[in-house]
């Protein structure tokens, strides 16, 4: 497996570049997760979620917000600038376990980046992601989604880093009513001009990747 850390990259440039490495994983290519940023943007999954938006598409243009429609499943959800994406490009027709399993590495892998900071974080039952606080009370403080073509995977998580998640007041969060959005920095009590370390989470994540999926270097890309 390979990791590539992408920087800052525009949502459809993202997934032009996972369908294409998709396509090469199919054919026998080298498994890769990028890691990477979003410009602000809104997105729907395969269950669509254009409900759950609160403000109108020329909102969203006005606040140069873009709106996106995915082949991800699940619902309704945010990127931003602070948050985290992961974007696994996985082989899953021989994994044990299968999609079930593979979703609770993934929020393994989260779980224990976010301990590594000091926070302490929990699955939910029967909503994918992961989520801190007590029931009712949980907030979330990582989303997940994929989509599957030929036993490969695309898409990932999003994985709530800086301490500004305002851009989630303008949608239900995933479609559940009620549900909070919070951050690693927020949960970690720091002020806003002392963020967690963006690198320093990545570098965590790709850590704990790399113990669930398999063994490699951190490549730059």
């Amino acid at each position: 497996m390979r990791i590539i850390d992408l920087g800052l990259m525009a949502y459809r440039e993202a997934e032009a570049l996972q369908l294409e490495t998709l396509a090469q994983v199919q054919q026998g290519a080298e498994e890769v997760l990028y890691l990477l940023e979003h410009p602000k943007v809104i997105t729907l999954g395969r269950q669509g979620g254009g409900e759950n938006l609160h403000v109108g598409e020329a909102h969203l243009r006005a606040q140069g917000i873009e709106l996106a429609h995915t082949l991800r499943g699940g619902n309704i959800t945010c990127h931003f600038p602070g948050q985290l994406v992961a974007y696994p490009i996985f082989r899953v027709e021989k994994r044990p376990g299968g999609i079930r399993q593979f979703f609770a590495d993934m929020e393994e892998a989260v779980i224990r980046t976010c301990a590594a900071f000091g926070i302490s974080v929990t699955r939910r039952q029967g909503f994918p992601g992961v989520w801190t606080g007590p029931q009712p009370d949980a907030r979330k403080i990582c989303s997940m989604g994929i989509g599957v073509k030929r036993f490969v995977t695309y898409h990932g998580l999003a994985l709530n880093v800086g301490p500004d998640v305002s851009l989630f007041d303008l949608i239900t969060l995933c479609g559940i009513g009620g549900a909070k959005a919070t951050s690693m920095s927020q949960e970690a009590g720091r002020p806003p001009h002392q963020p967690i370390d963006m690198k320093e989470v990545k570098d965590v994540l790709a850590r704990e990747f790399r113990a669930r999926f398999t063994h490699s270097p951190l490549a730059a890309g």
